[in-house]
C-alpha cells in the first residue's frame, strides 16, 4: 500500500484516499489484501489483460446498456486518435472479425 501511495505522491493524493480505493478495488475483486500482516498489503488478482477485460465488460454493461457500438464511439470520440492508432484498430477488426466467423 505505501509503495503505491509514494508512486501517486506527485499527484498530491492522501494516504487515506489511496487506501480507500485500493480497499474498494479488493471488494470488487480486482485486489487481494494479505492478512499475512498488520500494514496494508495488497496484490493484483489477475493479470493486466484480464482485469482490463473486467474493467471493459463492467464499463459496457453500467455506461453504454451493452452496446459495444457506442462504447466504441465514445471512446473513439472523447480525444484525438492518430492515423496510426485508427490503422491498428482496423488491422485488429479485421483480425477479429476473421476469428468469429
Amino acid at each position: 500500500m505505501r509503495e503505491v501511495h509514494t508512486a501517486l505522491n506527485g499527484k498530491q493524493t492522501g494516504y487515506t484516499t489511496v487506501l480507500k480505493q485500493m480497499q474498494v478495488m479488493a471488494e470488487k475483486g480486482l485486489l487481494m489484501r494479505s492478512e499475512r500482516f498488520r500494514s496494508h498489503v495488497y496484490e493484483v488478482r489477475f493479470p493486466k489483460e484480464q482485469t482490463q477485460k473486467l474493467l471493459a465488460r463492467n464499463l459496457l454493461d453500467r455506461a453504454f446498456e451493452g452496446s459495444t457500438r457506442n462504447l466504441v464511439l465514445g471512446a473513439l470520440s472523447s480525444r484525438k486518435v492518430s492515423s496510426a492508432e485508427l490503422a491498428e484498430i482496423r488491422r485488429m477488426l479485421d483480425e477479429f472479425e476473421k476469428g468469429s466467423r
